[in-house]
C-alpha cells in the first residue's frame, strides 16, 4: 500500500462517509489490524464513535474482523475495496444500461446501504419508481423482483457471508467474534419469498409532520413485520462488474482494429462464457464453431463458412485476442483474456508516452516493446530518428522510469568499453508506476473539485434556497410573474459564475471517470499477470 493509495482512500472515505469514518478507516489502512481500544486511543476518537465508524466500514465491506492468537478481536481495512468507491457511478450506469431504471435503482440501493435483504430492496425500489410515475400509477413488486432475479442469475448480485451453523446452535460456546462462511453452493440461490404488492408514494412532510412513529407503523405494517427472507442479505458482486468492463474493452478494441462483425463474434463468445469463466482465468472456456454460430444474434445473418473465415482471421491476428484450442465441432476457440489485457495495457502505456513526450518518443517506446532489447544505435536505425534526438528521448524516458537500461558485460571487470548497453521496456513495473500516478491524479482532481465547491459555497447555498422557494411556490400554484421575481434574486454575473462552476465540476468529474478507465485496465493487467494461470 503506497502513499498515493492511502491519500486517495482518505479522500474517498471522507467524501462518502464523513470525517470520523475517514479518520478510523485511514488509520487502519496505514497501520494494519488493530483491536478496538487501540484504534480509539491512537485516533483520539471516543469509543462509541469508533464503534459506529467500524459498523459503517464493515456494513459496506470496507473492513473486516478476526480473532487474533491472543483472543482479541482485531479490525482491518481493505484498501483495494475502498478504492472501488471511485467506481460506484460506473457500476450504477452499467446496471442502468443492462437492466433499465429498475436495475439501476436496485444496484444503487445496495451500494448505498452495503448489504440488504431482497424484500427490502424490492420495496424501496418500487416506492422510488412509483414516486416518479404519474398520479394513479404504481410499480408492482413482482416487476422489481424479476429484475433483481436477472441481476442474481447473471451474478451481478450475490449473497453475503453467513454466520456458521455451529455457532448458531444452542449450547455452542460463545466466541469473541462470529465466524462468517461464504455460502458457496447458495451464492446465487434466491430465497422463496412472496413479493406481492405495489409501490407506495412518499407522503409530503406536511402530511407526516404531526403523526407519531407508532401511527406510521400501524399504517405501514411492512416496516415492522419481519420478512420471510430476513437474515439472507445481498451485496453487489464488484468482480462481475469488472468482468463486464473487461469484456467491453476487448470488444471495443476488436471493433477498432477489425470491424463490427468481428466484434459481435467476440461479444457472443464472451456472453456465452461470462458466468462460467472465473475472474482470474487466463482464457474463457473453449467454444466450438457450431456453438458460436447458433448463439449469434438474429440480426447477424452470416453463413457458417463466413463465420469460420472470421474466426480464422481473429485467431491469426497479431493481437491474439482469439486462440484456437482444438479441431472438434468445427474448431474450438477461446478468448485469450490475459493476452488481451496485456495488449490493452501496453496501448495505454504507449498513449501516455505519446501525450507526454510526443509521437517520436512513442515510436521508440513501441519499438522497444516489440523488439524487447535494443542498443542505442539499433534504436536510431529502426526508428529512423537522428542520433542526437533519439539519445535525448531515450534519456528522458529513462529518467522517468518508463525505459530501463540493462548492462551485459563481455568481461568480469564490467569495463564500459567491453559492455553492451541494451534499452528495454518492462511492462509490469511500468504499469505499476503509471498506476500510482493515476491514483495521485484522481486525488488531485477530487481536491480541486472540493476547492471549487468551497470557494463558491455562498453562491451555491443561495441558488439552492431560491430553487427550494420556487419549487414550493409552484406546488401552491403561484403566478409566473411571482416566480420570475424570485428568479431575479440571482443576478446575471452570479448566474454566469454558477454556469462556469457547473462546467468546471462536470469537467473534473469527467476527468475522474476517464482516469478510472485507465486505472481499471492497469489493475486488471497487473492482477492477471500476477495470478497463477
Amino acid at each position: 500500500m503506497t502513499l498515493e493509495e492511502s491519500n486517495l482512500c482518505s479522500l474517498l472515505l471522507r467524501e462518502h462517509f464523513g470525517e470520523v469514518v475517514d479518520r478510523v478507516g485511514t488509520h487502519l489502512i496505514r497501520t494494519g489490524a488493530q483491536p478496538l481500544r487501540m484504534i480509539a486511543h491512537d485516533t483520539g476518537t471516543p469509543l462509541d464513535l469508533v464503534k459506529k465508524a467500524l459498523c459503517v466500514l464493515i456494513q459496506h465491506s470496507l473492513a473486516w474482523f478476526r480473532v487474533s492468537r491472543r483472543g482479541q478481536v482485531e479490525y482491518e481495512a481493505d484498501c483495494t475495496r475502498v478504492l472501488r468507491l471511485q467506481r460506484y457511478p460506473r457500476y450504477i450506469y452499467t446496471a442502468k444500461t443492462l437492466y433499465g431504471d429498475t436495475g439501476e435503482l436496485a444496484v444503487e440501493e445496495l451500494l448505498q446501504h452495503g448489504k440488504m435483504s431482497m424484500s427490502r430492496v424490492v420495496r424501496r425500489v418500487a416506492d422510488r419508481l412509483t414516486d416518479s410515475m404519474e398520479e394513479g400509477k404504481s410499480m408492482e413488486h413482482s416487476e422489481v423482483a424479476n429484475t433483481f432475479t436477472k441481476l442474481v442469475e447473471t451474478h451481478f448480485l450475490q449473497r453475503c457471508p453467513l454466520v456458521s451453523e455451529a455457532e448458531k446452535s444452542e449450547g455452542a460456546r460463545p466466541q469473541p467474534a462470529p465466524t462468517l462462511q461464504e455460502p458457496t453452493n447458495d451464492m446465487y440461490t434466491l430465497p422463496e419469498v412472496n413479493l406481492a404488492g405495489r409501490g407506495k408514494r412518499r407522503r409530503s412532510v406536511d402530511d407526516t409532520e404531526g403523526e407519531s412513529k407508532s401511527k406510521r407503523s400501524r399504517l405501514d405494517p411492512q416496516d415492522t413485520e419481519p420478512a420471510l427472507d430476513d437474515g439472507i442479505y445481498w451485496q453487489v458482486n464488484l468482480e462481475r462488474f469488472h468482468q463486464h468492463f473487461r469484456d467491453q474493452a476487448i470488444i471495443a478494441a476488436v471493433a477498432s482494429k477489425l470491424d463490427q462483425t468481428s466484434s459481435e463474434i467476440v461479444r457472443t463468445m464472451l456472453r456465452m462464457s461470462e458466468v462460467t469463466t472465473t475472474p482470474g482465468a487466463a482464457h474463457t472456456q473453449p467454444l466450438s464453431s457450431n456453438e458460436i454460430f447458433r448463439a449469434l444474434p438474429a440480426g447477424y445473418s452470416i453463413s457458417k463458412p463466413v463465420l469460420d473465415q472470421y474466426l480464422s482471421l481473429l485467431a491469426d491476428d497479431p493481437m491474439e485476442f482469439v486462440g484456437k484450442s482444438g479441431d472438434s465441432g468445427g474448431g474450438m476457440f477461446v478468448i485469450n483474456l490475459h493476452k488481451a489485457l496485456a495488449c490493452l495495457a501496453k496501448a495505454a502505456l504507449e498513449s501516455v508516452v505519446q501525450e507526454r513526450f510526443g509521437s517520436r518518443s512513442a515510436r521508440i517506446f513501441r519499438l522497444l516493446l516489440r523488439k524487447r532489447h535494443l542498443e542505442q544505435k539499433q534504436v536510431e536505425d529502426f526508428a529512423m530518428i537522428p542520433a542526437k534526438e533519439a539519445k535525448d528521448m531515450l534519456y528522458t524516458m529513462l529518467s522517468e522510469n518508463l525505459v530501463s537500461l540493462q548492462e551485459i558485460p563481455k568481461t568480469p571487470d564490467h569495463a564500459p568499453s567491453r559492455t553492451f548497453y541494451l534499452y528495454t521496456v518492462n511492462p509490469l513495473p511500468t504499469a505499476r508506476l503509471l498506476l500510482q500516478r493515476c491514483y495521485k491524479t484522481v486525488a488531485n482532481l477530487i481536491k480541486r473539485r472540493h476547492y471549487e465547491t468551497k470557494e463558491n459555497k455562498r453562491l451555491l447555498d443561495k441558488s439552492q434556497r431560491i430553487e427550494a422557494i420556487i419549487a414550493s411556490m409552484q406546488v401552491t400554484g403561484a403566478e409566473e410573474t411571482q416566480l420570475a421575481e424570485i428568479e431575479e434574486m440571482i443576478t446575471a454575473p452570479e448566474r454566469q459564475q454558477l454556469q462556469k462552476l457547473k462546467q468546471d465540476v462536470n469537467k473534473l468529474d469527467s476527468s475522474e471517470n476517464q482516469v478510472d478507465e485507465t486505472i481499471f485496465l492497469l489493475e486488471s493487467y497487473i492482477s492477471s499477470t500476477l495470478s497463477p494461470h
